[in-house]
């Protein structure tokens, strides 16, 4: 099966089975099957130029369909009080050193609990707008289990100065990451393009250099050390794709450990991950710098790494 995302809000492609249409549209789109009973219910599901709302109708492999999913609403977000690790604050941005687990804002499967609930209740409402309902003060996110700095603008000026710099690639970011293996060079860039996968809609892959869809990405990595079948590495980023660090890791053979969509940790070390009790992508932002947006001074902020990172370190030195 091959689909493509037409817009962030229609799901096209071709069945791979037959059978029951809505069992078999829920394997073509990724979608759950509850899910696509809702949208033909809805009058949202093509099947060639037929509107399709019979769930147990009837359906060939290989038949065309259409699915249009409709923009979720977005729910305003809510303060709660929610610890944070507050690096650096002003009154126009906040720098936090947000922890493995918790999403940088809400979205389905995760409405609370999130970075944004936390700085609501910490800034009392002083966040920038920009972002809509759901995500004030968001310039830029962290994946949820990557720990490490993210930036979050108090006003619209400084949101429109952040956003400007991570739009010309001009922010500083390094992280630091544990891999499978050793890459050879020890040093070096990968330049490849990043979109969603044919295989796997949820998943992000490296296209071909020639491909129309997807984004140019740049990472930058380096060999800090070698460890038992895995090294820390440094990754310097141009740009800020979704999963960038860990796709183009995973891309030149050296995955992150513990990663769960594009690892493939080494048999031997696996018992240490179960062990330590290690269950994220060995990937922390460690440091972050750009030119402050509304007083033109240079900020740099480092993070060091957390415990379970070191621990993961510690236990593959031996």
């Amino acid at each position: 099966m091959r689909y493509t995302m037409n817009s962030p809000e229609t799901i096209s492609g071709t069945l791979a089975t037959s059978g029951r249409v809505d069992k078999a549209l829920a394997e073509a789109s990724g979608l759950s099957r509850e899910r696509v009973k809702a949208l033909m219910a809805e009058g949202a599901v093509m099947i060639g130029k037929t509107v399709v709302t019979n769930p147990s109708a009837k359906m060939q492999a290989g038949a065309h369909f259409t699915i249009t999913v409709p923009p979720a609403a977005e729910a305003e977000a809510q303060p709660q009080d929610i610890p944070l690790d507050v690096v650096f604050e002003d009154a126009h941005l906040i720098i936090v050193n947000k922890p493995a687990g918790m999403v940088v804002h809400p979205a389905a499967g995760n409405p609370d609990g999130t970075l944004v609930n936390a700085l609501l209740h910490h800034c009392k409402g002083q966040l920038s707008g920009i972002g809509g309902v759901a995500r004030p003060g968001i310039v830029h996110r962290i994946d949820k289990d990557t720990s490490g700095l993210l930036v979050a603008a108090k006003t619209t000026a400084a949101h429109e100065g952040l956003a400007a710099q991570f739009a010309d690639h001009s922010i500083h970011r390094r992280y630091i990451a544990v891999c499978a293996g050793y890459p050879i060079p020890a040093e070096g860039t990968v330049d490849a393009r990043i979109g969603r996968s044919d295989q796997n809609r949820k998943k992000m892959a490296v296209l071909a250099p020639d491909a129309t869809r997807g984004k140019h990405a740049i990472t930058h990595y380096k060999t800090l050390g070698k460890l038992n079948d895995c090294s820390v590495i440094e990754c310097r980023l141009e740009t800020g794709r979704t999963h960038q660090v860990r796709v183009h890791c995973a891309s030149i053979g050296h995955a992150l450990l513990g990663d769960p969509i594009y690892g493939r940790t080494p048999a031997r070390l696996r018992p240490i991950l179960k062990r330590i009790g290690f269950v994220r992508q060995a990937l922390h932002a460690a440091s972050l710098g750009f030119d402050h947006p509304v007083t033109g001074e240079y900020l740099e902020f480092s993070a060091d790494l957390p415990a379970d990172m070191q621990e993961l370190i510690d236990e593959t030195m031996r």
